[in-house]
């Protein structure tokens, strides 16, 4: 058989390529190598009874997406949970800032700032969807040029630049730029400012959900929807070069520029290659999943309203965390992300028990052991936490990239996101999916709009496709 495309991985963006085409009445394969689909989107068990989320695990691109909102996952068995507040930001005083759903409510939380908050905010959460429009895909003339400018003027600003200007009290500037810090990127570079942003609108908009049973159901429910429309998968199907693959007219690659010259350089211009061996990939990260046998003992208790709680303290403080990773460093108080979703979703432990899963980012490739940095860290605002862990799993960036090879040196972004290869991933051109080789694509987050569980990438590569396979 002859399919019209084969997908090589199943992360969302392959999955979402797949179910494009597979909408468009084409003939579709997806062969992943794991016995699971899902790529950052897959759960484990350790031990027994604790669900532990890989990689990804609060999805406000899952719910927000252009693409994904519009497809009936519920059908499927994907249920969101979304907690009474997106974000938790303890400080050393023992208070915590909360990024609520209501601009207005957590503007109120914001002191002095309360007023720039809602300026700042308002207006683009109000109009959150034709902005993400435009934000979610390749470089091209925006759909709604004023709302994309207003936007524009604050979010190609680095974000401590921004912090400092709008704001004058620390818990504005703190929780800010713990929002900012998601682009694994020097706070001081520009268009910083456009993650902490778009993650703030989001919060308001549609909340930080997750999905009920762990990350793996919303993968288990694309790929359901994809098989109901005629779509094939395949799992156990490792592709390590051209010839592992069937016969199609096209085949698109969730892979990393790394990974598409490895299966297929032989059919790619040496000019391409070389452009493709250039791309740059970002930091790391060190991840921690720990079993605990209670909640969380947060200093600032309303820490256990929020689904995700950012640990780092003051911008300063954030900044130079960060700062510190870019320079091939590792922080002694690096900037952690946690996300305790047993607090709102029983399913995740067994009864009076709970999981917590965190993060810090370090240099790429790195292999420092970074556990008592990170557990340090999260006693500072919570003593006493220790006491309450049972067991706990690391993975440094060799263990993030064995159990992803896009993730390469540890990089779940697949790519450096900074102004320079923002748009132009993984090379410049005005067909960014699409590659030299006839009917060979790329569909990973390694091309705009680069890293999040929202299939963009995915879905614009799999557009390039149909318009050769018409």
């Amino acid at each position: 058989m002859t399919y019209d495309a084969v997908i090589v991985g199943s992360g969302p963006n392959g999955l979402a390529a797949a179910i494009t085409l597979a909408r468009a009445g084409k003939s579709v394969l997806v062969l992943e190598g794991w016995d699971t689909i899902g790529g950052g989107t897959r759960t484990f068990e350790l031990p027994p009874g604790f669900r532990h989320d890989h990689c990804s695990a609060l999805h406000p691109l899952g719910v927000a997406s252009p693409l994904f909102r519009k497809l009936p996952l519920s059908q499927y068995g994907l249920e969101w949970i979304t907690p009474p507040a997106s974000l938790a930001h303890p400080l050393d005083d023992g208070t915590a800032v909360m990024i609520e759903g209501s601009v207005a409510k957590t503007a109120a939380n914001l002191g002095p700032d309360a007023a720039a908050y809602k300026r700042l905010m308002g207006p683009l959460v109000k109009r959150w969807q034709p902005l993400l429009g435009d934000v979610l895909g390749p470089l091209q003339f925006p759909s709604h040029p004023l709302l994309m400018a207003r936007f524009g003027l604050t979010a190609l600003l680095p974000a401590a630049t921004l912090a400092r200007t709008i704001f004058r009290g620390e818990r504005a500037r703190a929780v800010f730029a713990g929002m900012a810090a998601h682009a694994t990127l020097p706070l001081t570079s520009p268009a910083t400012a456009a993650i902490g942003l778009m993650l703030g609108i989001l919060a308001h908009a549609v909340g930080w959900p997750m999905p009920r049973g762990g990350s793996q159901r919303f993968a288990d429910a694309l790929g359901a929807h994809l098989r109901s429309l005629g779509g094939e998968i395949r799992t156990d199907t490792w592709v390590r070069s051209m010839e592992d693959l069937p016969d199609a007219r096209a085949i698109l690659f969730d892979t990393s520029p790394r990974g598409l010259v490895e299966i297929a350089g032989e059919r790619l211009p040496a000019s391409y290659r070389d452009a493709l061996s250039r791309f740059r990939y970002g930091p790391g990260v060190f991840k921690l999943d720990f079993a605990l046998k209670g909640p969380v003992p947060w200093t600032a208790e309303e820490c256990r309203r929020a689904g995700t709680v950012h640990l780092g303290g003051t911008l300063e403080e954030i900044a130079e965390s960060e700062a510190a990773v870019w320079r091939g460093e590792h922080p002694e108080r690096p900037y952690v992300i946690v996300a305790q979703q047993s607090l709102f979703d029983e399913t995740r432990a067994p009864e009076g028990k709970h999981t917590l899963w965190a993060y810090c980012h370090v240099p790429n490739g790195s292999t420092e052991e970074m556990s008592d940095t990170v557990i340090d860290q999260i006693e500072r605002f919570a003593p006493g936490f220790w006491d309450r862990v049972d067991v706990f799993k690391t993975m440094d960036t060799s263990h993030i990239e064995a159990y992803n090879p896009n993730y390469v040196g540890g990089d779940i972004n697949a790519g450096v996101q900074d102004l320079r290869q923002f748009f132009t991933r993984p090379v410049v051109s005005a067909d960014p999916y699409s590659t030299p080789a006839e009917g060979i694509y790329l569909c990973s987050s390694s091309t705009p709009p680069g890293g999040g569980v929202h299939g963009m990438c995915g879905y614009y590569a799999a557009r390039s496709a149909l318009r050769y396979l018409r």
